[in-house]
């Protein structure tokens, strides 16, 4: 299994996770060239690192065909893949059938704990219809089994 990584993202702060009746604040997701993997608690500088013991969603992935395909069918152009806040863009694997499965990328071992659902906020952050189009493609929640380092390894060209 060849997983490309096409963008990397952290962000110091939640928009949206746990503002059910509030304002979103506007935590930028940052792209950076690598982020590091900390096993069993996160990714250094994001906001999810030592969220909580044995957290489920210590990294998210998700995959930049199906942020193509949402672009063409929202009819958006110039939207970046920082709008739905996941960690790892990735080009080449269906992300859902790492769900309960171990794998490897660039060294650094994973554990694919559940899908990355969307919810009410992807419409507000993204545009309306995006929840609905996301349902059973919103990304990987994954736990870090081993430390190490992800790099950006391409560069895309949002879809228009």
């Amino acid at each position: 299994m060849t997983i490309e990584i096409c963008q990397l993202y952290i962000s110091s702060g939640h928009n949206f996770f746990g503002h059910h009746g509030r304002k979103p604040d506007e935590h930028l997701a940052i792209a950076v060239a690598s982020v590091d993997c900390i096993a069993g608690r996160g990714i250094r500088e994001d906001r999810f690192l030592d969220y909580k013991k044995n957290y489920k969603g210590q990294i998210t992935f998700f995959a930049l065909e199906v942020f193509e395909e949402l672009c063409r069918d929202l009819q958006l152009s110039n939207a970046s893949p920082s709008l739905l806040r996941r960690n790892v863009i990735t080009r080449g694997t269906d992300l859902n059938t790492l769900i309960g499965q171990e794998f490897e990328i660039q060294g650094v071992r994973f554990y694919g704990t559940a899908e990355c659902r969307p919810c009410y906020w992807m419409n507000r952050a993204i545009a309306p219809g995006a929840e609905d189009f996301l349902r059973g493609r919103g990304g990987l929640r994954a736990e870090i089994l081993s430390d190490g380092t992800l790099r950006r390894t391409s560069r895309f060209l949002t879809a228009a």
